[in-house]
């Protein structure tokens, strides 16, 4: 549940105009000050296009045979990743953006235009007030897949999206150490917990 709190992110934040979201499964290797003066030409969302392949367009999240989806949004829109954000909180809240989201939220009750999840309602939600960012800003995949070892180095955010986190056993061996060489384990804290 605590995942969809970032749709209220401008009531959490009255008095920031701009923020970089950051999901806890990511690591920052690079400075990030530069997204606050991206131009995200009158948009909300600032984000990495995901729709490198078919897999990523919006028909793989939404269910198209509901007349409210088919209406509404074209299926082969481009996807885009959550875990590394430019939001426009001006902007969010002069077009009510939590509104969007309610709306669909209401709209889905009964599970019939996606499952689970926030990026199906993001995408619904952020449709049209997408600015798409370089793909050099956020790297996805260290949770799942084999990531270009170049586009790890030239990335600023790393994302272990996916199951195999790189804190647990089944998290992928050769992306681990992108992960540990910022972890202290000498924290008391760190002390309590069950890494592998």
């Amino acid at each position: 549940m605590l995942n969809h709190l970032r749709f209220y992110i401008p009531e959490v934040f009255p008095a920031l105009n701009k923020v970089v979201f950051l999901d806890d499964d990511v690591v920052v290797q690079k400075d990030l000050s530069g997204l606050f003066s991206i131009d995200l030409n009158g948009n909300v969302n600032g984000a990495v296009e995901t729709c490198m392949e078919t897999f990523h367009r919006y028909h793989k999240y939404l269910n198209y045979s509901h007349p409210l989806i088919r209406e509404h949004f074209d299926p082969d829109a481009c996807g885009w990743a959550f875990g590394m954000n430019v939001f426009d909180l001006v902007e969010w809240r002069k077009r009510n953006v939590t509104s969007i989201y309610h709306y669909w939220q209401e709209k889905n009750v009964d599970r019939t235009l996606w499952k689970l999840g926030t990026l199906p309602p993001g995408l619904l939600t952020f449709y049209g007030l997408t600015e798409p960012l370089d793909p050099t800003w956020h790297v996805l995949g260290l949770g799942y897949t084999n990531v270009d070892p170049h586009l790890i180095q030239k990335g600023a955010v790393l994302h272990f999206n996916g199951n195999s986190k790189p804190w647990l056993k089944i998290g992928m061996e050769k992306y681990k150490p992108l992960w540990e060489k910022f972890v202290d384990y000498s924290h008391p804290l760190l002390q309590q917990c069950n890494f592998h």
